[in-house]
């Protein structure tokens, strides 16, 4: 099976095409800029320049793929907004794939998505996924809720830097996935028949609050956290004031989000049946604290090494005369 991988450069992207190629496919992969994507070429990929925005790179992309997994979306640096990306651009990439008989086509959208139309992110998921299904295409929705790659950043790194942990109230609570994990579901997905025009939630074993991670942290590290609280109403208004501004809608779509997270209503979802179906076993999934756990051991050891390193060095150099 050729299989194409759009979005294989960002966080999921990338082990969603390092465990299709560990599985034997051929992967080809729709990058902007193939300099940044070496590391992709070496793995074993084919490089393809394209650009979702760009209707005219789609189709030679997809000359001779039987299978698609999108994984691709804004990030908040992009000079692209929500709509231009998650709306325009997947919805070309879906003409594009059905005009070029694609036998399979994987898409990630978010948890609840369905549940919050005021949030641009959301609605334009929840209208992606109406988009795929009215196709005609065998399509396979996977909806996680968050990554564990993203708390290391968020919470880990700021308290063993001693820097403030910023939280937002009584955030919900989320069951984060490992994207290795993540990446099992989407190309199991492609040799699973009984997926095709299914919906499913990928999500980790139970759902965390921020107060929760950053308790965990305090105890892997041994440090305390410095928690600075962001009120609501404070996003509120600087999302309203970004909305002004041509050059900040993308800041203002993103900062919407936050109504996702102060809803209060955890995002998770019950799994047994979705490992049932797609073949793998709960007991193969990193949980949260295994994953900080791993973290924490890592970092503590490298810190321990630098430590006798710069030690040795102020040793040796008190033994050298003048």
């Amino acid at each position: 099976m050729n299989l194409l991988v759009v979005g294989a450069t960002g966080t999921l992207g990338r082990q969603i095409t390092r465990r299709a190629l560990d599985e034997g496919y051929q992967v080809r992969c729709l990058v902007r800029s193939p300099r940044k994507a070496a590391f992709l070429k070496e793995w074993g990929a084919e490089l393809v320049r394209g650009d979702l925005c760009d209707r005219t790179t789609l189709a030679p992309a997809l000359d001779g793929i039987t299978a698609v997994i999108d994984a691709a979306t804004t990030r908040p640096t992009d000079s692209l907004s929500i709509k231009q990306v998650d709306w325009e651009g997947k919805t070309a990439l879906i003409d594009a794939a059905k005009a070029a008989n694609v036998e399979r086509f994987v898409f990630f959208s978010i948890l609840n998505a369905e549940q919050f139309s005021a949030v641009p992110l959301m609605e334009v998921k929840r209208c992606t996924e109406l988009y795929l299904a009215e196709s005609g295409l065998n399509y396979t929705i996977l909806r996680p809720a968050g990554f564990l790659q993203g708390l290391i950043g968020q919470y880990a790194i700021p308290i063993l830097e001693r820097q403030a942990v910023w939280v937002m109230g009584e955030m919900s609570a989320i069951a984060y996935m490992d994207t290795q994990d993540i990446a099992k579901f989407a190309v199991r997905a492609l040799k699973v028949p009984e997926t095709a025009k299914q919906t499913y939630p990928v999500v980790g074993a139970r759902a965390w609050s921020s107060y929760e991670i950053i308790r965990l942290c305090e105890r892997l590290s041994g440090q305390d956290a410095k928690i600075a609280k962001m009120p609501i109403g404070l996003l509120r208004t600087v999302r309203r004031i970004a909305r002004f501004f041509q050059w900040s809608w993308n800041l203002a779509d993103r900062l919407a989000f936050t109504e996702v997270l102060a809803s209060g209503q955890p995002l998770t979802a019950p799994m047994a049946e979705v490992y049932s179906t797609f073949g793998l076993e709960p007991q193969d999934t990193t949980t949260l604290e295994a994953y900080m756990q791993d973290y924490f051991t890592r970092i503590m050891k490298k810190l321990k090494e630098l430590d006798y390193e710069q030690s040795a060095q102020k040793q040796a150099k008190r033994r050298i005369p003048f």
